[in-house]
């Protein structure tokens, strides 16, 4: 078994990612020799470079370290990857992500956020709530934080060049369900968003999803804490566990919002909780379902013993998460908005709270599906949801990780929406059509590389 604590130099398969990124600036963190190879170049890999990293983008083996002393690699690299079957052959330990992340989390309280989605914003809310409470921490996020410009964010005690001479107090973490990476983990706490349809090419169904997060669950630590949206009907034994939760925005939950109104595109509200209420809650972004969010972390905060007014001021400060929501123009003839949302619920929620903000005006959403086999499982969904905008622009899916399947592409998901103002449109002429159209409120939505486009979206539009 491989000694996460004292290796010395380690190589990532797919270290652009999200997640791998994560992991790679824990490790440089430590002193690690890190290296590693992704198949593009992006900002997120020009930054890890500019933290001492060594990243190539070619496949040729003689750019690969010889003898690191471990391989992290994802669940999305393929087996017969020339660096794969490199360090293969040659004997180097080769192990997935999740299971790193899980040896690296059991030292001590890890606090897991899951979910089909929210996870992302929830879990970046609870750390920095913690963060702004003084606790010690590490934490992996599947987004980069716009509070602190990391996806790997620490107490300060726990900066470079130091190594973590003791093990924090508590491990923030996104559990993430694909290829039920999340059973990984045992947590101390786990909130869990919603366990909607998708990953169908792993789980085949959807009772097969839940019964994962079922797993997951089953995976908290002895006197350990859930805490629920409420509605998610798990059928869960809990007897293992000292305390179960629900939380939504309605009144069922036990942490719910009372007293809720919009104050400047903004929604002011206090938390009810089993032992009392948080008065004078605002987000620090828009969006009922932030709302929810937020009140998902509060409740993990509220069980940390995590003071009132710390949990106040620590929402209101929350900038947010890069490319969820994230606001790249706001003027009076102009607003621009980026979205990761891939998955029907994620753009039903932020299309709608759009037009919560903006009910006078004319949406226009440009989405880039990702994955063939999510588009589709899940293709009447999201035709449903992107009729909700008011002009549709779709471009070519996003493969990833798959190959193509044969009749499902834009054209079969732009047949399904009933939206009669829509059209299929490439990456390399989008800005110009873009310009001839001039939008009023423009959407650009999706996980794959569409976040490339937004430079030269803002720039058709800086004047």
């Amino acid at each position: 078994m491989v000694d996460v604590e004292n290796i010395q130099k380690i190589y990532l398969l797919g270290i652009g990612g999200i997640g791998m990124s994560a992991l790679a600036r824990y490790f440089n963190r430590q002193g690690v020799i890190v290296s590693g190879y992704d198949k593009t170049s992006t900002s997120l890999t020009d930054q890890l470079i500019a933290e001492g990293m060594d990243i190539h983008f070619s496949v040729e083996t003689g750019l690969l370290p010889v003898n690191p002393d471990l391989v992290i690699y994802t669940p999305a690299v393929p087996k017969d990857h020339p660096a794969f079957r490199f360090y293969r052959e040659k004997g180097i330990p080769l192990k997935k992500r999740a299971e790193i992340l899980g040896r690296i989390t059991q030292k001590g309280k890890t606090i897991a956020v899951a979910g089909s989605h929210g996870k992302t914003t929830t879990a970046t809310l609870i750390t920095h709530i913690v963060k702004s409470a003084g606790l010690d921490f590490l934490a992996f996020l599947g987004g980069i934080s716009k509070n602190y410009g990391s996806n790997f964010i620490t107490q300060s005690k726990y900066s470079p060049p130091h190594h973590l001479t003791t093990s924090p107090s508590y491990y923030i973490v996104e559990a993430d369900e694909y290829d039920k990476s999340f059973l990984q983990l045992h947590p101390y706490v786990a909130l869990i968003t919603s366990a909607d349809a998708d990953h169908l090419d792993i789980y085949g169904g959807l009772d097969e999803l839940r019964k994962s997060f079922l797993d997951f669950a089953g995976n908290i630590k002895e006197g350990g804490t859930l805490i629920l949206k409420s509605g998610l009907d798990l059928s869960l034994n809990t007897d293992r566990l000292s305390s179960v939760f629900t939380y939504e925005v309605e009144k069922s939950a036990d942490y719910h919002a009372i007293n809720l109104e919009v104050l400047n595109g903004n929604y002011l509200f206090d938390i009810k909780t089993p032992s009392g209420i948080i008065k004078k809650i605002m987000v620090g972004i828009p969006g009922r379902f932030n709302v929810e969010n937020a009140i998902g972390a509060a409740a993990v905060a509220h069980r940390l013993g995590i003071p009132d007014d710390v949990i106040r001021e620590s929402l209101l400060s929350y900038e947010g998460v890069k490319r969820r929501f994230d606001f790249q123009v706001r003027r009076p003839d102009f607003i621009y908005m980026d979205d990761y949302a891939h998955h029907p619920e994620e753009l039903k929620a932020c299309i709608s709270a759009v037009k919560e903000i903006y009910p006078d005006k004319k949406i226009t959403g440009v989405f880039q599906p990702h994955l063939f086999s999510r588009t589709r499982d899940l293709a009447d969904d999201f035709a449903r949801s992107l009729e909700l905008l008011d002009e549709v622009i779709l471009l070519d899916i996003y493969p990833a990780r798959e190959n193509p399947i044969p009749g499902i592409d834009s054209s079969m998901l732009l047949d399904k929406i009933r939206n009669q103002n829509k059209s299929l449109c490439s990456k390399e002429k989008l800005p110009g059509e873009l310009k001839a159209r001039r939008p009023e409120v423009l959407l650009t939505l999706g996980a794959g590389d569409i976040d490339q486009m937004v430079e030269p979206i803002k720039k058709i539009f800086e004047n």
